[in-house]
């Protein structure tokens, strides 16, 4: 061949390569969807490569592997890149790289590097050839992409390496634009979930047009509440009236929205009745709000209509609720004047027996009354965080048999079932209070069960608690009222209350809570008994016999101690509250409303437990907790007016000690705090566990370090705890129920997927094979166990 030959050869296959190059870029830039673009990217990367294998990882934000993708493997054969044993290992060396890696043999580099043999899920030649790029944007590595073993067998040239890096550079960006776009898509699709879900109708409207652009869930609601079947939107607007809280009658064009409409003014808190002709209405409280466009024009108006309905029925339940009271105080004082009128009047026809009988009744009625106001200063004392309690270390047993002998003389019949698990440990609460909760729960299982039916009292010890339930096999409770029980005013057309009143399970709650414990009811239906449970603190922490050491016991919070509480809330009014509360309770309170200063008021103040509000301005308590968690071993609970399941499952996986639902009274406040400062955090500060090491993992606890190899491995709060509690008891056992009760707390020892899960996390971050464990074994049906730590000589070694 001549040169010029040679030469227009080269030029062709240059442009050819260029083709191919533009081709793939165009075809990398025309998705946003980023599982898309990175396959797009990692196939073409292969393909202009000439490489039988690819794979591209993706970081998160803390710098780990967040997902694998891969290129001329079978599904089941990326699994295996993921799983492979020591892969973790692999994939960290490999996020180490400065810059493009070309080897010629990748297993003898690995072998010059000291790394373990590697063993890829798929048959590779020797030498085999390896090439690498770091994906990088704006300087940060967002993910690697890798290729392997070309198919003519020879090794990556020159051209296939500045390929690589040409495509992980264009990988960089579209990576970054997905991310982006997805994240946009994501915070929308949140923003749209959250206002769908809002109990506030939420509408926008076009203020050229007056159309609606977008209306939610509650605002529909709103409107089908009017809504005839055959009525058109146009018909329904035609026969609406509204009308203000004075009882003015305003026309469509006077109604807030209209005027928004028209002047771009903000409407607030506008209360109008909206009716039908037939009379159908609704109290409504209207807000609007223009959106102006950068010139100065209303755009659209977001109007937020929240329905007034469940407030009037709180009033009516208030209004039905004094009118109840007042009839049960009725009835005694007509029992008492008659008998008072009698003994006035006929005193001397009437023979001692009778007279006696008159004083009796008196006497009862007058009990009766006592009662009755008594609860309701309950509730009111409850409310406004005034409950009397003095709490001390009480045997529990005891407790009961004093509610039993109340129960027995209050004519509850001898039906009783008591048991109560031996040795179980004091409880700190006030005697006449739980006494008070038990025969509210007592009298509540007799009314609802037949006169012969058992009533089970039972006790047992559950960690730091002691739980006590109640249960009967009465009428049961449909699982619509279960979420209402304990609210007040909470009654129901045809099941009898706990109390004239409906007050007796509220104020049961209101103690419970008060002493830092939880209440709940649980039945399987209507017919099926009930049980009622609720939990006590113990007076002293105990190390369980499955852990630790049996002499290791921590005090009680004594107030007189003076312990410093760091409280952090943007609420100026909660945070008087909450230093209030805590200066009475004799603890020394330091309170900020700036989440800037926590951390320095951490290192200077060191206090013993914070208190953190869940939202706060330009930042999060959950990533407020994780900071403080980098300075200080110190207890954190979150104080917030967000109760939903999955943000107190959030704040206790991150590492929380509890989680208390404004609002709360100062008794609830104090009693959690001492509950968390009681639990021990980790180990005992006083003895250091010796490291924990078995072949390549190692666990400092002093340091909260853990290593495989020598390099270490990050862990989120739940998952070193998790391997904390399966170290320190090696060679040992723990079920399920456990490690759940242990690791996430009191009432988190039913469900297992939430185990398993953070355990194939741990696995993997470990290098541990689940198939052939070097050091978490799965007891199948129990739990979960690791081999006894090496003893120290070898560890040494």
């Amino acid at each position: 061949m001549t040169r010029p030959d040679s030469l227009q050869q080269e030029i062709e296959t240059l442009r050819e390569r260029l083709n191919r190059l533009s081709e793939a870029s165009l075809r990398i830039n025309e998705s946003l969807d980023l599982d898309t673009v990175v396959q797009d990217a990692l196939d073409s990367a292969r393909s202009l490569t000439d490489a039988r294998y690819g794979v591209i990882t993706l970081l998160d934000d803390s710098g780990e592997v967040q997902d694998l993708l891969a290129s001329g493997l079978t599904p089941e054969q990326a699994r295996g890149c993921w799983d492979m044993p020591d892969g973790t290992r692999f994939f960290q060396y490999l996020n180490t790289i400065p810059g493009p890696l070309r080897l010629r043999d990748f297993y003898s580099h690995a072998g010059s590097l000291g790394l373990p043999e590697l063993r890829p899920p798929v048959p590779v030649s020797s030498p085999f050839a390896f090439l690498a790029a770091p994906i990088r944007h704006r300087g940060q590595r967002v993910g690697g992409i890798y290729v392997a073993e070309k198919e003519d067998g020879g090794e990556f040239s020159l051209e296939d390496e500045e390929t690589l890096v040409t495509f992980a550079s264009q990988a960089a960006l579209v990576i970054a634009n997905a991310r982006r776009y997805r994240e946009e898509h994501r915070a929308r699709k949140h923003l749209e979930a959250v206002i769908d879900t809002s109990p506030v109708g939420v509408a926008v409207f076009d203020a050229r047009t007056g159309q609606p652009r977008s209306v939610n869930r509650e605002a529909r609601r709103i409107v089908g509440e009017l809504h005839g079947p055959d009525d058109s939107a146009e018909d329904l607007l035609e026969v609406l009236t509204f009308r203000r809280t004075d009882g003015h009658e305003v026309s469509l064009a006077e109604f807030p929205l209209a005027q928004a409409l028209s002047t771009g003014e903000a409407i607030r808190a506008e209360e109008i009745v909206i009716q039908v002709p037939d009379g159908r209405c609704i109290t409504t409280l209207v807000n609007a709000t223009p959106i102006h466009s950068e010139e100065g024009c209303v755009e659209s108006v977001v109007v937020t209509v929240q329905d007034m309905t469940p407030l009037e029925e709180l009033e009516r339940l208030r209004a039905e609720f004094l009118g109840v009271v007042s009839h049960e105080l009725r009835t005694p004082l007509t029992s008492i004047r008659g008998s008072a009128d009698t003994l006035m009047e006929a005193w001397a026809d009437l023979d001692p027996a009778e007279m006696h009988q008159f004083f009796k009744i008196i006497r009862e009625q007058a009990d009766h009354m006592r009662d009755l106001i008594g609860n309701l200063l309950d509730v009111a004392r409850i409310e406004m965080g005034t409950l009397s309690m003095n709490p001390e270390s009480i045997e529990l047993g005891r407790v009961i048999d004093d509610a039993r002998s109340r129960f027995l003389l209050g004519g509850g019949g001898d039906r009783l079932r008591i048991d109560v698990a031996p040795d179980l440990p004091p409880v700190m609460a006030d005697p006449r209070r739980i006494v008070q909760v038990l025969v509210n729960l007592l009298f509540n299982a007799a009314k609802n069960s037949e006169e012969r039916s058992a009533i089970r009292v039972t006790a047992v010890l559950e960690e730091l608690y002691v739980c006590v339930s109640v249960s009967d096999e009465g009428k049961g409770i449909s699982a619509e009222r279960l979420p209402h029980l304990f609210r007040k005013f909470s009654r129901s057309e045809t099941e009898e209350q706990e109390s004239p009143t409906g007050l007796g399970l509220a104020i049961c709650k209101g103690i419970v809570e008060a002493h830092g414990g939880r209440i709940w009811a649980e039945s399987e239906g209507p017919g099926l008994g009930a049980r009622f449970t609720f939990t006590l603190p113990l007076a002293v922490y105990a190390a369980m016999p499955e852990g630790g050491d049996e002499g290791s016991a921590e005090p009680e919070v004594s107030a007189g101690t003076r312990e410093r509480i760091l409280a952090v809330d943007d609420d100026a009014q909660t945070l008087r509250y909450v230093r209030d509360s805590l200066a009475r309770a004799g603890y020394t309170p330091v309170i900020t409303s700036n989440p800037e200063e926590v951390y320095q008021l951490v290192k200077t103040t060191r206090p013993d437990l914070v208190l953190l509000d869940l939202v706060l301005p330009g930042t999060d308590g959950i990533g407020l907790m994780k900071g403080i968690f980098e300075i200080a071993d110190v207890p954190v609970v979150f104080l917030s007016a967000y109760g939903q399941d999955q943000i107190i499952a959030k704040a206790f996986d991150m590492g929380a000690s509890d989680y208390v639902v404004k609002p709360f009274s100062p008794t609830e406040l104090v009693a959690r705090i001492k509950a968390a400062l009681r639990k021990p955090q980790g180990r005992d500060q006083s003895e250091p566990l010796e490291p924990y090491v078995v072949g390549d993992l190692a666990v400092d606890y002093a340091e909260r370090l853990v290593t495989v190899g020598g390099g270490p491995v990050r862990l989120t709060a739940t998952e070193y705890q998790v391997l904390f509690e399966l170290s320190v008891n090696g060679g040992r056992v723990l079920a399920h129920h456990q490690l759940l009760q242990r690791v996430w707390g009191l009432g988190n020892s039913g469900d297992g997927r939430l185990l398993r899960t953070v355990v194939k996390r741990l696995r993997r971050k470990l290098g541990d094979d689940a198939a052939n464990p070097s050091y978490v074994f799965t007891e199948p049906r129990v739990g979960y166990r690791m081999p006894k730590p090496e003893p120290p000589k070898a560890a040494a070694r």
